[in-house]
């Protein structure tokens, strides 16, 4: 229809460029446009005696119009537009042989398309090159051996080496045909400049339902990448569905068949995402694979796309903690005792029996904390956490404080300051060097430690927190709080620093409220606030079987001493490769002040399936001193541990280990609906088009209106276009219609 009224396809609009061909130069024919605009204007003003009315204003406007027009025509009109020379060109026909490419009839219309009339008009204009895309790719012969097989879609990878082949031919464009459904993170920034700079229009052609008619998909699951053996994990899984709103779904976490953890959900609305929140056990040390499934719902489309993996590699550590207490009490007691029945946590203790005697516990030799708190690098760094109890402020020297701060800092350990009378405000920590590691700024003032019952309520950030999480379920977890026995003492703590989060208040009869357990991030480490000495009670005025008081100290000091532990610290952005093998490898080192070690020898050794074996050396970051990268491809599926170890000269600095895996066939059972928004995205990043299926055989008509490869200008006049002589019909008729109506033809 479009072509019926202009002529020509919209490519030649979009494309082209204005032009009159006429003797008279634009500015002329407007300046005469406006001056006969302006005689009949004028003529009509003296007609109606200074007094024109709507109606004349009405038929001035169309005549003026109408006059207007036909001096546009005769300034000839025409579109300049570029169009790719016949048979000197090659366009790149890539076509999606994914897995995704089965489902529905997209294989079948795929076909249709390749086989068609208007492709064969297309051979006989241009070079044609076919090629078949999944994970790279892949030139094909004509007729083409299309199977929808292939377990990847990688299209801005393809694209890319379909431009990088054709550098040196005249490409005048792509062609791709696909559903959109890329598993490789879809088209980059750098791949879409790279793409214009060589100024190949890329054209796609849309397969496949853009939503489907009754599907249930694990979108994503975030768990903690390391943990400690018995740690208790969050899963977050998120999941969306069409077609099956209010239907009940089992939500499960397993690892190696077992189940850790399920819930029975009700699902959302169409396309609508559902977070989930699960808490499982770590169990002991090794890497688990832990799987997330949403059990199929009957009648569902695609049922593989109902689980995702992820691995989790749980570390034997035991990271240790240093804790200094200024007096004997109850509290340090059941503190240690919480401590001493979790086997991944050591607790080494310091206790001030007189003003110059401490008292030692869990040391590993009679040297260590011989001195007291420690006063070098080594000794402090030595352990992962501090907690420091009712000690004053001033018991520590300037050095021992900022020797703290860059345990926090540089070293990334975590700080715990409890309450007690001489403790926080009353130890004089607001006016100390220390007062900058708090979450929160200490009241200015002194008597700020009360020996009266407070009770503990969980804030919002409280309940979502796996720090406070004593029941599974999240609303029986605030009921379980609620009912916990009243503090038997608590501090008053101030108000929270910007960046600090509060997991839970304190509640008292005369003094109102006040943070009672509050975190935050510092550098590299963490630090908390526990505004109490008194949670004892929470063991000792319930049953001898309730486990609260261990649960809670045991979830606050596991999150204290989470993150690296050595020196040196091995990651990768993912520990599943789905369909591809590329492992990126990231390596901190640090030396024995824990500052980077910009001088360091960094190997990587790597153990994988069926006996493979392989070494690497990583390169140092020359913008970040103590960072060193490596890159590998994993060419087999299946599990691969990766053993890091630096060294400084002959010394060894340290290594750190991390298992990895590998699973084929899986990414193209996800996202499997046509992502119109990419090919329009990506059609619109090069000068292309959209198209329907439907709409090939117009495609192999606007392609030849391109500025890449071998190209000419050319001149489509529009004075003769059916829309010119209908807009004259038009203004001459709408006048002369007015004047029969109004009564003055």
């Amino acid at each position: 229809m479009f072509e019926f009224f202009f002529k020509y396809p919209p490519a030649v609009f979009a494309k082209g460029r204005l032009v009159f061909l006429g003797s008279l130069p634009v500015w002329a024919l407007a300046a005469l446009a406006a001056l006969l605009a302006g005689g009949l204007g004028y003529l009509l003003w003296k007609r109606r005696g200074g007094r024109p009315g709507r109606r004349s204003l009405a038929l001035w406007a169309l005549e003026s119009a109408l006059l207007a027009w036909l001096l546009l025509l005769l300034g000839k009109p025409a579109i300049s537009v570029s169009s790719l020379k016949p048979q000197q060109n090659v366009v790149a026909v890539v076509v999606d042989d994914s897995r995704s490419m089965a489902l529905e009839d997209r294989k079948e219309q795929v076909l249709g398309v390749v086989n068609s009339s208007a492709l064969k008009a297309l051979r006989d204009k241009f070079q044609v090159r076919l090629y078949r895309l999944g994970a790279h790719a892949e030139r094909l012969e004509s007729p083409p051996k299309l199977t929808a097989s292939l377990p990847a879609t990688h299209l801005a990878e393809g694209l890319k080496q379909v431009a990088a082949e054709s550098a040196t031919l005249a490409i005048g464009a792509i062609v791709l045909l696909s559903d959109g459904a890329d598993n490789a993170g879809g088209i980059d920034a750098e791949t879409a400049a790279q793409l214009r700079c060589g100024r190949i229009p890329i054209h796609t052609v849309g397969f496949g339902r853009e939503r489907p008619a009754r599907d249930l998909e694990m979108l994503d699951v975030e768990i903690p990448v390391r943990a400690l053996t018995d740690s208790r994990l969050p899963a977050q899984v998120s999941f969306r569905q069409f077609g099956l709103a209010g239907r009940p779904a089992r939500l499960v976490v397993r690892e190696s068949g077992k189940t850790l953890a399920q819930e029975t959900v009700t699902l959302p609305s169409d396309g609508a995402v559902e977070t989930r929140q699960l808490i499982f056990n770590a169990g002991i040390a090794g890497a688990k694979n832990i799987q997330a499934t949403l059990e199929l719902v009957e009648g569902e489309e695609n049922a593989r796309n109902n689980s995702l993996t992820r691995v989790v590699n749980v570390e034997s550590a035991k990271p240790r903690i240093l804790y200094i207490e200024g007096e004997p009490k109850w509290e340090f007691k059941f503190i240690r005792r919480a401590v001493e029945e979790d086997r991944s946590l050591n607790l080494a203790t310091l206790l001030r029996t007189t003003q110059n005697k401490l008292y030692r516990q869990g040391i590993e030799n009679p040297k260590e904390l011989e001195e007291g708190f420690p006063a070098k690098v080594e000794e402090l760094f030595a352990f992962q956490g501090v907690i420091v109890g009712g000690v004053e402020a001033s018991y520590f020297t300037p050095a021992q404080q900022e020797l703290m701060r860059q345990f926090v800092d540089r070293r990334g350990g975590g700080l715990l300051f409890l309450g007690g009378r001489a403790g926080l405000a009353e130890g004089g920590y607001a006016n100390s060097a220390l007062a900058d590691l708090l979450p929160v700024v200490l009241p200015a003032k002194k008597l700020t430690f009360f020996r009266e019952p407070a009770t503990a309520e969980l804030t919002p950030a409280g309940r979502e927190s796996l720090i406070c999480r004593l029941e599974e379920n999240p609303d029986g977890n605030v009921e379980r709080w609620k009912k916990l026995p009243p503090l038997a003492d608590y501090q008053e703590s101030g108000t929270p620093k910007p960046g600090a989060v509060v997991l839970a208040d304190g509640i008292t009869a005369g003094r109102g409220r006040f943070p009672l357990l509050s975190i935050q991030n510092y550098g590299a480490g963490r630090t908390a606030l526990m505004a109490t000495a008194g949670t004892w009670r929470w063991q000792m005025q319930q049953p001898l079987a309730d486990k609260t008081h261990e649960m809670f100290w045991q979830q606050l000091l596991r999150w204290l001493v989470a993150g690296p532990h050595g020196r040196v610290t091995a990651t990768t952005p993912k520990l599943m490769l789905y369909d591809e093998g590329r492992l990126a490898i990231h390596t901190k080192v640090k030396d024995t002040r824990y500052a980077p070690a910009a001088d360091a020898t960094v190997e990587a050794h790597i153990l994988g399936p069926e006996g493979l074996s392989a070494a690497l050396n990583l390169s140092p970051d020359p913008l970040e001193p103590g960072d060193y990268t490596a890159d590998w491809s994993a060419d087999k599926p299946g599990s691969y541990v990766v053993e890091v170890v630096a060294r400084r000269g002959a010394d060894e600095s340290g290594r750190d280990v991390f298992t990895f895996r590998r699973e084929d066939g899986v990414a193209e059972d996800f996202r499997t609906s046509q992502n119109r928004e990419l090919l329009e995205r990506l059609a619109e990043q090069t000068g292309g088009r959209y198209y329907r299926p439907g709409e090939f055989e117009r495609l192999t008509r606007e392609i030849v209106y391109s500025e890449a490869g071998i190209s000419v200008r050319e001149t489509k006049e529009l004075w003769d276009m059916p829309a010119v002589f209908l807009l004259l019909l038009l203004l001459a008729g709408g006048e002369w219609l007015l004047r029969r109506k109004w009564g003055v033809v």
